[in-house]
């Protein structure tokens, strides 16, 4: 939700790649001069109105702060971080030939990027390993409420630290073009007189923002993918055919809003990082750069600030609570949800969780269950009452709740089946 050292390579390679190439193309001929501010302009706006509207949700309605809400309140923080102190900077550097912003914006634009990216990737590994862990063991989860807070914090931390090399040696330089008369300033996050600092930094940030990460997520998604496979076979038998394959989407769709954003995420960075390693690896890179390579390090430079906006997109299209909000802050829209639950003893039911189901109903339990369950609001930040609720054979279902600031209001909705 942020670029990674794009800002820094990307003002570097404006003046690197045409101290090389014979052919130096002005500025007002190149098509990307006037497409990426505009492309630019759009990912502030949604941005700043999507990452915004997040954090308004989450520290105005406290039942929407439970554990993964948290992370994606510190991914909409990290998203806004880049938005806000990069964005308006970076934007135009297809637009004028030289950094017009001076030495201390560079450093700050370039420290801020680092923070973001750091703490972005980051807070998506933890999302994959709380999503694994409210599977296996979500009793565990509940009597650890302070724990997502705990890792954010210390997540941010992780991201500051990292971003300590960008706060110490990012400058603003110039280089010469003697055949064009023209003289390029540009920002740069490398030390000029250290060679070998751009190749490890750049093998550094690409395992330790990208590979690292993704063989983490994919770790902990195996193992999910495992554990929803085991618990669909170990599902009771009295369940009639369409209850089992109701309760296995329930327990896919609990992860699905981690995935969909993890997908997102490695998808708008890998152009960006594919570009850096051949770039700064390559001995060859400067001669054989051509049209292709550097319409994939625009592509690469763009996408990795798209990823910045596009989290609250995938959000609202991914869970039904959030687009209630989004839908009341944005639109207007004052409507509230008031999900019901109440328990009778004369039916049984299984409650499943699920992202897709937004509207009111009820859930009747097992006689040998002890629920009592009351209403709560979704829009409110007052309590309603007591949840409790307890295991099922569904590693997914709510296990226990004892209040309402328990409830997991932009995690899941329960949908009730009768049997």
């Amino acid at each position: 939700m942020y670029l990674t050292d794009d800002n820094v390579t990307t003002l570097s390679y404006t003046s690197e790649d045409n101290l090389t190439d014979n052919e130096y193309t002005p500025y007002e001929d190149r098509l990307e001069t006037y497409l990426v501010p505009v492309l630019f302009a759009i990912i502030f706006i949604v941005g700043v109105l999507g990452n915004g509207t997040l954090v308004i949700i989450y520290v105005r309605h406290r039942g929407m702060r439970n554990a993964p809400n948290t992370y994606i309140f510190s991914l909409a923080l990290a998203d806004l971080l880049v938005i806000l102190i990069c964005v308006p900077f970076v934007s135009v550097i297809y637009t004028f030939e030289s950094w017009p912003w001076g030495d201390l914006i560079c450093r700050i634009s370039e420290t801020g990027k680092d923070v973001s990216i750091g703490v972005s990737v980051f807070t998506l590994t933890a999302l994959s390993a709380e999503r694994y862990c409210a599977i296996v063991n979500p009793f565990r989860r509940l009597q650890l409420r302070k724990l997502p807070m705990v890792c954010a914090t210390f997540i941010w931390a992780a991201a500051l630290l990292f971003a300590i090399p960008a706060a110490v040696f990012s400058s603003t330089t110039s280089e010469y073009l003697e055949e064009q008369n023209v003289t390029l300033i540009y920002c740069t996050p490398y030390p000029i007189d250290w060679e070998n600092y751009s190749k490890w930094m750049t093998v550094g940030k690409a395992v330790i923002y990208y590979g690292l990460p993704l063989l983490v997520i994919a770790f902990f998604y195996s193992l999910m993918a495992q554990r929803l496979l085991a618990s669909t076979k170990e599902m009771p038998g009295a369940l009639h055919a369409g209850q089992g394959e109701a309760q296995a989407q329930a327990r896919k769709s609990v992860a699905c809003m981690v995935l969909v954003f993890v997908i997102v995420f490695f998808i708008c960075f890998l152009p960006y990082h594919a570009f850096e390693v051949w770039f700064h690896l390559s001995p060859t890179a400067k001669g054989d750069y051509n049209d292709f390579t550097h319409a994939l390090r625009i592509v690469g430079f763009c996408l990795s600030f798209l990823n910045s906006c596009v989290n609250p997109v995938a959000l609202y299209c991914v869970s039904g609570v959030f687009r209630q909000h989004f839908n009341r802050y944005l639109c207007c829209r004052r409507g509230t949800l008031h999900p019901t639950c109440s328990s009778r003893l004369s039916r049984t039911a299984v409650c499943e969780t699920s992202f897709r189901s937004t509207h009111r109903h009820r859930c009747n339990r097992n006689p040998t269950e002890s629920v009592v369950i009351s209403n709560y609001d979704y829009g409110s930040t007052k309590k309603k009452g007591n949840i409790i609720s307890r295991n099922s054979a569904d590693g997914v279902t709510i296990m226990t709740i004892r209040d309402s600031n328990d409830f997991l209001a932009g995690d899941i909705n329960e949908k009730c089946i009768n049997r």
